[in-house]
């Protein structure tokens, strides 16, 4: 990411149409266009992976399979899986700009389902070789979820003993029992890979690319953990010993407790960290760029005892450090990742970041405070390899963080902008990370929108109301198109455009 260009964070889900969540299809085709005319080289989204309890996306069923959710009507019923009858006279929710995930659950799977009635795996030549390429999960994957959904949707460790500990003859016997419902998700994984596939290869047409977010860490109730138990931290009955959380700060007196088992990374080093290389080599192929969440815990780690309720009492763990990254190079070469390095930073972390070579991120809402000293005002980057971003998921929309700054904040963030009103904030944000000298500058949908707090799309720590915000069609006019072109031009992040 060397030259100078810029892009926008918006996830698949807060596309716009009729159906109650973004979808593969004519939308995101649409947004990619709007991309191009705006001026934009990057199209930042959230991870695809299914979501599983609470919506979030950086809590998945599997690290691998794509969300069934984002799978578009309209393209299966071009392939003739699907009639309009099928969809269409569905309600697909009250508020076309929210996500209403409860819904989807219940409505979206008997539609795939008379997708995957019309069609016949035994002759789709494409479908055959999308198994054979797809082998080292997809028929696990497709096992757990039909498990899941004998077991009523209950977690892979409240299931009986046998499925439990992932036992042979029970397995054998659950792989033969359940063999159409395997099928059918190894056919909702199909589909969503040639969705994907189309709207990367018109993206990547468009000169738009992609960049993907992976979580360092994977769902407790995933079929990875399921599976692979010997590369977690996890008792002799698959329970795990410590989880994954932040300690407290000045954002959390209590931290944040993630509950994601921890990884023996002693394990992972014997076998080369294959694991994680696969996993690497996958995202590496879905998107153009891979940024990867909390790097900083590859140096070292928070380790939480499982049974406590908060993030107080936990310790700090060494992590591979560039052990990984060197076999990561040496198995795939030299891969286009984002380092996610927010949070508490030691001089341990910023070598870690420094050897890896991947650029980190600049955050500005974190930039303002009045003694004017912050890392994360542009004035104070010593160098460019780093993505400025007005704000992530996990932030207020610009407009947002303006009606919940200080007043000593504000006046300092008007002084260090150039504005003179409260509500020029937002555009000055913008103004100021394009202007930057960052190779790259990103801000979400949301901040050229200049929309308030009901827009912001994570509120880390909460349950609930999280992960829903969508946009509407209008909002993406010719005008503001020409605006952010405008911007982009100003500050010479029009690429090879």
């Amino acid at each position: 990411m060397l030259m100078r260009a810029s892009g926008i964070l918006m996830h698949i889900s807060s596309l716009p149409n009729c159906y109650g969540i973004g979808k593969l299809g004519k939308e995101a085709r649409s947004f990619a266009d709007f991309l191009k005319s705006s001026g934009q080289r990057y199209w930042q989204i959230l991870p695809i992976s299914p979501t599983s309890y609470g919506d979030s996306p950086y809590q998945s069923f599997s690290v691998f399979a794509g969300n069934p959710y984002f799978i578009d009507f309209e393209s299966l019923e071009s392939e003739g899986l699907l009639k309009p009858s099928d969809y269409k006279k569905i309600k697909w929710g009250e508020d076309p700009c929210r996500v209403d995930y409860g819904l989807m659950y219940k409505k979206v799977f008997g539609v795939l389902k008379k997708a995957y009635a019309a069609f016949d795996g035994n002759t789709d030549k494409d479908y055959l070789s999308f198994m054979e390429k797809n082998a080292g999960w997809v028929k696990d994957y497709g096992l757990f979820m039909a498990l899941k959904s004998a077991h009523g949707g209950r977690a892979w460790y409240e299931w009986e003993e046998p499925l439990k500990m992932f036992e042979y003859k029970a397995i054998a016997d659950a792989r033969e029992k359940y063999s159409d419902e395997i099928s059918f998700w190894c056919f909702v994984q199909y589909e969503y890979s040639k969705q994907w596939g189309r709207l990367k290869q018109y993206a990547n047409s468009l000169g738009i690319e992609i960049i993907g977010d992976i979580p360092i860490y994977v769902a407790y109730d995933s079929v990875e953990v399921w599976t692979k138990p010997r590369y977690f931290l996890l008792d002799e009955n698959k329970t795990p010993v410590d989880v994954a959380g932040c300690p407290p700060d000045v954002f959390s007196v209590k931290g944040q407790l993630w509950g994601n088992p921890l990884y023996r990374w002693d394990v992972m080093e014997t076998e080369n960290f294959r694991w994680w290389i696969d996993r690497i080599r996958a995202a590496v192929q879905t998107y153009d760029v891979v940024r990867i969440d909390h790097f900083r815990g590859f140096e070292s780690y928070y380790a939480i005892p499982y049974d406590r309720e908060d993030a107080v009492v936990g310790e700090w763990r060494k992590g591979p450090d560039m052990k990984l990254f060197r076999e990561v190079k040496k198995q795939l070469g030299n891969c286009r990742i984002i380092a996610e390095d927010l949070g508490f930073i030691t001089p341990k972390v910023a070598r870690l970041l420094k050897s890896s070579g991947f650029p980190g991120m600049k955050v500005l809402q974190f930039a303002f405070a009045p003694d004017g000293k912050s890392n994360y005002l542009p004035h104070n980057y010593k160098n460019s390899n780093n993505i400025c971003y007005t704000g992530t998921h996990d932030n207020e929309t610009a407009a947002g963080w303006v009606r919940s700054a200080g007043r000593k904040e504000l006046k300092f963030c008007r002084d260090y902008l150039n504005v003179r009103r409260n509500k020029d904030i937002p555009w000055g944000m913008i103004r100021a990370a394009w202007a930057s000298v960052s190779d790259t500058a990103i801000a979400q949908m949301q901040d050229f929108l200049e929309l308030d707090s009901s827009a912001r799309m994570n509120t880390p720590s909460t349950l609930g109301g999280n992960w829903q915000w969508r946009a509407s069609e209008d909002m993406f006019t010719d005008g503001l198109a020409e605006r952010i072109y405008g911007i982009t031009k100003l500050y010479d992040r029009l690429g090879e455009q």
